[in-house]
């Protein structure tokens, strides 16, 4: 039975937002997906002192067992939609299928491309929201940022008066849960991959130039991954020539992901997103105010809610490279 609704979802062009993917993008290694059963959630975060503080556990023969009362702080939350449209004539749709019968190749599904570069732009919308939240030194403690002025204590190969290791190191066992990731953009991974002190600890100390790989670094630092920020975003107003910058910027986070996380109630964690159903993708049939012959409007999104749910077990180290 045909369906009859101003939005149809397409198995079609759901299979392909769903495979499309930028590899560049890094948001969901960062604060990964968690589904929720409603747009209005709930997540919990237990004091620290309840996991720490060493209770009285001694029981007397007919004594009463120590009783124990866990403290914990509900907080709201709700996810957002985030999507975008395009509107493609028929005359593009008909010139494709035209093409198709005339010389027995299909050179272009417009409706099939519309999708992938939408799919582009949300992920690319959402990897901005996750790169500004987690880059900014406002969501920290302040004992949990380290602020580089400009000088020689910044992570630049040619500041080798700086201490990368020891900055790093200190930090990490500062934590009170062993962070096991470490997020940067990609001047920063350059210059902590170039920079000699790093070189030397790779090279046995008999060298002090090159570039070391991305896992030993991770092993240096006794991480589990270390995770590069490459995108782009045009930060120029339309209209305007394009100025592209690096989406992660010249900051870097260390800070722990739980291994496993089924429900926004789960273990510590640094953060998450929160995901309300599945990305999506579909068309709006016959809109007659598409060109002369109307069109159709391919739409894709998502409803998702990035939350950093435990900032006290993340460390920033901000402005860290020129």
């Amino acid at each position: 039975m045909a369906q009859n609704a101003p939005f149809v979802i397409q198995p079609r062009l759901t299979a392909i937002t769903l495979a499309y993917r930028n590899n560049r993008m890094i948001a969901d290694d960062v604060l990964p997906r968690i589904p929720v059963d409603s747009p209005n959630f709930k997540y919990s975060q237990y004091t620290l002192q309840d996991g720490f503080t060493v209770p009285d556990t001694r029981v007397g023969r007919k004594g009463d067992v120590n009783e124990i009362d866990w403290t914990a702080t509900e907080f709201p939350a709700s996810t957002q939609d985030y999507g975008l449209e395009d509107a493609i004539p028929y005359f593009d749709i008909l010139a494709a299928r035209a093409a198709q019968q005339t010389q027995g190749v299909y050179p272009i599904d417009p409706e099939a491309r519309s999708t992938e570069l939408l799919t582009d732009l949300v992920m690319l919308d959402r990897e901005v929201r996750v790169a500004n939240q987690v880059m900014n030194s406002a969501n920290y403690p302040g004992a949990n940022v380290r602020t580089y002025a400009a000088g020689a204590t910044q992570w630049n190969p040619v500041n080798t008066t700086a201490t990368p290791i020891q900055d790093i190191t200190a930090a990490r066992d500062g934590l009170i849960i062993r962070p096991n990731r470490m997020v940067m953009g990609r001047a920063v991974f350059t210059a902590i991959a170039s920079h000699p002190t790093i070189v030397k600890a790779y090279n046995g100390t008999t060298g002090d130039t090159g570039i070391v790989p991305e896992k030993f670094i991770a092993n240096l630092f006794e991480l589990e991954e270390i995770i590069v920020g490459e995108g782009w975003v045009n930060t120029a107003k339309k209209g305007q020539a394009p100025s592209l910058t690096r989406v992660w910027g010249k900051s870097a986070v260390l800070y722990y992901q739980a291994p496993v996380l089924y429900s926004p109630q789960g273990a510590a964690t640094f953060g998450f997103t929160a995901e309300f159903g599945q990305r999506l993708a579909g068309v709006i049939e016959q809109d007659s105010d598409i060109g002369l012959r109307g069109g159709t409007r391919v739409r894709v999104g998502e409803s998702v809610k990035e939350i950093i749910a435990a900032p006290t077990i993340a460390f920033m180290f901000q402005n860290c490279v020129a």
